[in-house]
Order: structure tokens, then sequence, then C-alpha cells
């Protein structure tokens, strides 16, 4: 199968060497973001629920150039600094996503990149 690079300027730029998302056949591996503002490269000012939603934003966009959409999603990681903000992370999610919801792990971590308090990937399975 070939590979397909996704790349969009509605989401981050790559802070690494990395690219936003991979397509392969009809699966997408959507790399970590961050709540990185696209425009500015910067932290989204605010509360988590703010840093949280940037999250899915920039999620959001890289599903888009895929040709999908949050709800192709099969596959969600979590990844807080503070799982203390869990529920937050739920409460926004619901405004993202319907039932059913993807499959999804949550992970405390000591640090992530650019000092973030989260971070996500996703698992995004196109053609449903």
């Amino acid at each position: 199968m070939t590979r397909e690079i996704i790349k969009t300027d509605n989401a981050p730029q790559a802070i690494g060497t990395y690219s936003q998302a991979v397509k392969v056949g009809n699966t997408v591996y959507l790399s970590g973001q961050i709540p990185l503002v696209p425009e500015t490269m910067e932290m989204v000012e605010g509360s988590i629920e703010a840093q949280i939603r940037r999250v899915f934003d920039n999620l959001s966009a890289v599903a888009a150039a895929a040709g999908g959409s949050l709800a192709d999603v099969v596959k969600l990681n979590v990844f807080l600094t503070d799982l203390a903000h869990f529920p937050v992370v739920n409460e926004v999610m619901s405004g993202y996503f319907s039932e059913p919801y993807p499959a999804r792990a949550a992970i405390g971590v000591a640090q992530l990149p650019k000092d973030a308090a989260v971070e996500m990937d996703a698992v995004m399975e196109l053609g449903q």
C-alpha cells in the first residue's frame, strides 16, 4: 500500500521530524497535537478547557485534511500531565464526539512538548 502524507495549514506545523498525519489505505494515523494555535505556533492561553478544545480543533483540522472528521476516529490517546483534568477531557470531548465513541486511552505523563498540559493523537478509519 502507498502512504500519503497529510499536511494542512489549519493545524500547527510539525515541530519535529514527523508528519501531521499519514494515510495508509483507509487508515489515517494522526500525530499528537498539543494546544498550539496554528497561525502563531504559540500555546493557546487560558484554562485547561481552552487547551483541550484547541487540541480537538487541531485534530479536527488534520482529520479534515485527510478527507474525514472526528466522527471517523476509532482510537484516541489522551496524554495529561495532571490526571485530575480527566473529567474536563470527558466534558469537552462530548461536544466533539457522539456515540458510538472511539476507543480511548488516558495516560498520565511527567511532561509534554512545550510544557503543554495535554496532548492527543488518534487513528481514523475512512470509508465507513
